[in-house]
C-alpha cells in the first residue's frame, strides 16, 4: 500500500479500527488520517466518543471518517460490521485489530465468562474480521496489523487468560500472513507500558517498577504505538509477518 499522503481524497486508502473511540485505537484512528487515509472507526459502548472524534476529522477533511458499532464478542455480528464498513467507502484497504479486554484471572478463578471475553476479544475476533475483511484486502494490496503484547511471549503472572489469548494472536499474525500472502500483508505490534488501566489492576508502586525495568525508564504514549501502527500499514511494502515491540526496551531483557 502506497503512502496515503500523496493520494487523492477519493483514492486514499480506507482503514478500519476496532476500538477506535478512545485511548490507543482513537491515537492509531488519528495518526492513520493525518497521514492521508479515510478511517472507519469501530465502537461498541463508546459510540458517542467515536462519533464525536470522527466529527472532529470530518471537519479536518469532509468525508473522510464513518463509525461503525458492532459487539465483537458476537461472532454472527462480525461480517455484517465489516460488510458495512466497506459500504462506507465502497473498498477497504486496511484492518487494525486493537479492541481488547485485559484483567486478571489467577489460576483456580477462570470461568467461561472470562473465557468468552478475553479469548472472544483478543483472539477469536481477530481470527473472523481477518476473515471477513480478507477478500476485500486482497482486491486491494491492503494489510492488517495487529495489537499483540510484549506478555504473548513473557507470560504476565495472574493473567494466563489474557497472555495465552495474545499468544494465539501472535500466532495468528503470522499464519494469516502465510494464508493471505502475496496480496495482503499482515504484522503486529506489541505495546509494553503505554496507558494503564483505568482501574486499580497496578497500583503505583507497581507501575514504577514496571518502567524501572524498561531500558529507556519511561512509559510510553499511545502515538508511540499510532506510529508503529502507520508505519506498518502504510510504509513498509516488504514487511510481512512480523512483531514489533513498542516497549521501550522492557522485552528485550524481560525474563518473566
Amino acid at each position: 500500500m502506497s503512502n496515503a499522503r500523496s493520494l487523492p481524497t477519493t483514492t486514499a486508502p480506507v482503514i478500519l479500527v476496532t476500538g477506535a473511540a478512545r485511548r490507543v485505537g482513537a491515537a492509531i484512528v488519528v495518526a492513520l488520517h493525518a497521514a492521508g487515509a479515510r478511517v472507519i472507526l469501530h465502537a461498541r459502548q463508546s459510540l458517542v466518543e467515536a462519533e464525536a472524534l470522527a466529527k472532529r476529522l470530518n471537519t479536518a477533511r469532509p468525508n473522510s471518517a464513518r463509525v461503525v458499532g458492532a459487539d465483537l464478542l458476537d461472532t454472527l455480528s462480525i461480517e455484517p460490521m465489516v460488510a458495512a464498513a466497506v459500504a462506507q467507502f465502497g473498498r477497504l484497504d486496511g484492518l487494525v485489530c486493537n479492541a481488547s479486554s485485559f484483567f486478571p484471572t489467577p489460576l483456580g478463578s477462570i470461568d467461561e465468562t472470562d473465557w468468552h471475553d478475553l479469548v472472544g476479544s483478543n483472539f477469536k475476533a481477530p481470527l473472523f474480521l481477518a476473515q471477513a475483511a480478507a477478500p476485500h484486502l486482497q482486491a486491494t494490496g491492503g494489510a492488517i496489523v495487529n495489537i499483540t503484547d510484549i506478555h504473548a511471549e513473557r507470560p504476565l503472572a495472574g493473567y494466563p487468560l489474557y497472555t495465552a489469548a495474545k499468544g494465539a494472536l501472535l500466532t495468528l499474525t503470522r499464519a494469516l500472513a502465510v494464508e493471505l500472502a502475496p496480496d495482503v500483508r499482515v504484522n503486529a505490534v506489541a505495546p509494553g507500558p503505554i496507558l494503564w488501566p483505568e482501574d486499580s489492576q497496578f497500583p503505583a508502586a507497581e507501575r514504577a517498577a514496571i518502567v524501572q525495568n524498561t531500558l529507556l525508564k519511561r512509559a510510553g504514549t499511545p502515538e508511540d504505538i499510532a506510529r508503529t501502527v502507520r508505519f506498518l500499514m502504510l510504509d513498509a511494502p516488504y514487511i510481512t509477518g512480523q512483531v514489533v515491540n513498542v516497549d521501550g526496551g522492557r522485552s528485550a531483557h524481560l525474563a518473566t
